[in-house]
């Protein structure tokens, strides 16, 4: 009750980030939902062509991840020419790796398919998803660096709101194009992929309007975006680099294991499919406290106050369990509740409902381990750490284990997933050690 002011401003920063990370999760919701009602091969298609957008989110999410370091810290010390600078530097760098990512979707969707299923059909209806979606790369690689401006800034609200209208715009054109309503043509899932490119389209326009035709802070010319001198370039990189690696190589790592559960069986996976959709919406929104981390403490940081954002990291981190253990005690409540949303079979529903249990196990650990790396350690620059740490308990932990039990013993999918939770228990112990020693606390932005 002594931290009821320092909460609020928790509150006032998490809340819109929480719900904008829930709406634009929702748009794959949507899609998953919707052609749920087609066939589990349907549902399992849409689930394997987003893969390589999940992969491409979380590459330019890293980058801008690490950029947030900077800007959080610039707006610490209200130096808004290197913000915008910053800004520039990560939409030059998002949109030179999103163009790899719109040829290989755009030119090449079965093969990248193949890499997720060996069912044709499923590759097939997965590759046209893929294809029709493939400008999506594109416009992510401007929404997301002005979309962390804006919440590096404190501005959090402006991204919430235009979320509620890319969500609705896709919640509309999904119900007129996957079954041809309103005289529109059924397309089923190539429709499901058309209305989530105009839901960003939309999140495009007004994201550029808020920043660039509207007075704001992040507001500046051309020559302002990028006039970038080396110096803040190769700082950026350094960090950013790793961030970028953490994010591509966890985000690898996922969908290594979406391979491997992929491979024992369509209606296993189409449970999985189910109920790992609503698993991130939760997700999304607790981690919501790692973003307001990233925020509150860079800012700190920035002003000087370095016992300050040491105190404010524990409140943070204690916080984070306490909503970890909330919100698996609800995951559990209302896991059969929320998956009656999705067409599945008896069995495949039993084995969605079993999957959300295990998950609401072990949310505690998983949000206090992502508060810490994406939200203690990335604010005060710890970036190298953060991303050892995470890639090597993934790839050497999470990823084996999910071939061996899915490929090697041939265990149900139950089985698998919880032998992969032994991951987040190893990893918290080592982030605690980590925090506690006070190495993750820099000021990186001394000298610019």
């Amino acid at each position: 009750m002594q931290d009821k002011g320092f909460y609020k401003k928790v509150a006032r920063i998490a809340i819109p980030v929480a719900l904008q990370g829930l709406i634009s999760s929702s748009l794959t919701l949507l899609d998953n939902m919707m052609v749920s009602s087609l066939s589990e091969t349907a549902l399992s298609s849409v689930n394997l062509g987003v893969q390589l957008f999940n992969i491409q989110w979380m590459m330019v999410f890293g980058f801008c991840t690490g950029c947030s370091t900077f800007l959080t810290q610039f707006w610490g010390a209200q130096d808004r020419m290197n913000i915008r600078r910053v800004m520039g530097f990560a939409m030059i760098n998002t949109m030179a790796l999103s163009l790899i990512f719109f040829c290989a979707g755009r030119f090449f969707p079965m093969q990248v398919m193949s890499i997720y299923t060996k069912d044709p059909s499923a590759a097939a209806l997965g590759a046209d998803y893929l294809k029709t979606a493939s400008v999506n790369f594109l416009l992510i690689a401007v929404i997301n660096p002005l979309s962390t401006s804006l919440r590096a800034t404190q501005q959090t609200k402006i991204p919430m709101y235009i979320s509620f209208g890319a969500f609705f715009t896709d919640l509309f054109f999904n119900y007129c194009l996957i079954f041809g309503n309103f005289g529109f043509p059924r397309l089923e899932v190539k429709g499901a992929a058309l209305a989530t490119v105009m839901a960003r389209v939309l999140e495009f326009t007004l994201m550029v309007l808020m920043v660039f035709v509207r007075k704001n802070p992040l507001r500046g010319s051309l020559r302002e975006l990028f006039s970038f001198d080396k110096n803040l370039a190769v700082r950026v990189y350094k960090n950013s680099a790793f961030t970028t690696l953490n994010e591509t190589l966890w985000s690898g790592a996922n969908s290594a294991m979406s391979a491997a559960y992929g491979h024992i069986g369509t209606l296993q996976f189409a449970a999985f499919s189910a109920s790992i959709t609503v698993m991130n919406l939760f997700l999304m929104c607790m981690f919501s406290v790692g973003d307001a981390s990233l925020i509150l403490i860079g800012a700190r940081i920035g002003e000087g106050k370095q016992d300050e954002a040491r105190e404010t990291a524990a409140k943070l981190r204690r916080l984070a369990l306490i909503m970890g253990t909330v919100a698996g005690v609800l995951i559990a409540l209302l896991a059969g509740l929320i998956l009656r949303i999705f067409d599945l079979s008896p069995e495949g529903f039993a084995i969605a409902r079993r999957i959300m249990y295990i998950h609401a196990v072990f949310c505690p650990l998983n949000l206090a381990n992502g508060v810490m790396v994406s939200g203690i350690l990335r604010a005060g620059g710890d970036t190298r750490f953060a991303a050892i740490s995470e890639i090597l308990m993934m790839w050497v932990i999470s990823v084996p284990l999910s071939f061996a039990g899915a490929l090697w013993l041939k265990l149900p999918i139950t089985t698998v997933v919880l032998m992969v939770q032994a991951e987040p228990v190893i990893k918290f112990f080592v982030l605690t050690r980590r925090f506690k020693s006070g190495k993750w606390l820099n000021n990186m932005i001394e000298g610019l």
